[in-house]
């Protein structure tokens, strides 16, 4: 099977984190590999980052995008690892060329990015992939099909969560890259802690539940004097059944790490998983509670999930593992579009994903601003 050639623009600062993590996760396989990218914002910045990674570098993405178009340059999908005001544009320049794309979240910069790109994504019919990473943890991924299944009913009540305490400090202005541009409005956007984790709260209680957020109370705060964009993001939200949930996110809990999770609350049982455990998913059912290992050796999964398994139990598949299946979920997708034989791609975040989350944290930076009034998403 001929490996599938992957583009990346961004992703090869210095300080970048995520563009080693979608390298090793594009590898994970050995059916995908990055062979060329426009990979820093500077031109020779960028052709030394490639030249470091042996791969053929562009000074800037729309002279490779050039290349594609012009078939100087074999491409299967194109990366976008970039800071969150630079997402939008080389998004839409490669749907447009007709280019599939696996995008970082949160998706743009504003709803009305996000509708744009959505609506091209439809009209071209480029395959799109958000890059929501713990939807990939095939525990995650089970309990959506448990949800599906009914196998805890009719949801009542959601509570899902994103606890970290890196930004308990003012470290922008230590230099950190990676907290000067989160919290820097005219790179992040409209909220730091919201858009950078409180989408991926978000997600765990949407794209894990079936259900949409209808309505949001939000408080969101700024802890750190002089921070121009939160750092507390909290949001109480009505849900297109009727049912509650508490969406919340934080960048302060000193301590913490990346504590993201939910529990799920039906009329017949409740879920609960946590991403820093990421092995383990608990079924309470009152009597008789029952918790699921991962491991490729075990018969309950169902097909849609078995097939991205790869270990058997025991060998924690953790966050490469979970970023990789991403990149598989959009490999399955241009493999069946070509009449290959390849499993089912699983329904992972798309670009109907990216705009919720637009829509959720627009509508939760609105409500804050009016004392938490409830506010339509």
């Amino acid at each position: 099977m001929k490996k599938l050639q992957v583009a990346m623009i961004g992703g090869g600062g210095e300080g970048s984190f995520f563009g080693a993590v979608h390298r090793r996760a594009i590898a994970f396989d050995d059916t995908r590999e990055v062979v060329a990218g426009a990979l820093r914002s500077q031109p020779e910045a960028a052709m030394q980052a490639a030249a470091d990674w042996g791969i053929r570098g562009y000074p800037d993405y729309p002279s490779m995008i050039e290349d594609i178009q012009q078939g100087r340059l074999q491409i299967d999908y194109v990366t976008i690892v970039t800071p969150n005001h630079q997402h939008f544009k080389p998004a839409k320049a490669c749907i447009e060329a007709g280019i599939p794309v696996v995008c970082e979240k949160p998706m743009t910069m504003t709803v009305d990015e996000a509708e744009e790109l959505a609506r091209l994504v439809e009209q071209k019919n480029t395959p799109f992939v958000l890059a929501h990473t713990y939807t990939g943890h095939p525990m995650m991924m089970y309990a959506r099909e448990l949800v599906a299944t009914g196998e805890i009913g009719e949801i009542r009540k959601i509570e899902s969560w994103y606890n970290q305490g890196w930004l308990a400090d003012k470290l922008e202005d230590a230099g950190v890259q990676q907290a000067g541009w989160r919290t820097d409005p005219q790179k992040a956007g409209l909220s730091n802690c919201g858009g950078d984790i409180g989408t991926h709260a978000m997600v765990a209680a949407t794209w894990t539940s079936g259900l949409e957020v209808k309505n949001v109370s939000a408080r969101l705060n700024s802890f750190v004097q002089g921070r121009l964009l939160d750092d507390d993001f909290n949001v109480l939200a009505q849900m297109s059944n009727g049912a509650t949930a508490l969406i919340w996110a934080t960048q302060i809990a000193v301590g913490y790490k990346n504590d993201n999770g939910f529990r799920l609350f039906g009329s017949k049982g409740s879920l609960e998983w946590h991403q820093e455990r990421a092995e383990k998913l608990l079924l309470r059912q009152g009597n008789c509670d029952q918790t699921y290992w991962l491991g490729a050796n075990f018969d309950f999964w169902p097909e849609s999930v078995a097939s991205y398994l790869r270990v058997p139990a025991g060998h924690h598949e953790d966050f490469f593992e979970a970023l990789a299946n991403l990149h598989c979920t959009m490999e399955r997708q241009l493999r069946r579009n070509r009449g290959e034989n390849t499993p089912a791609p699983y329904p992972h975040p798309d670009v109907r994903t990216g705009v919720a989350g637009m829509r959720f944290v627009a509508a939760a930076v609105n409500s804050s601003k009016q004392q938490g009034a409830w506010t339509e998403v």
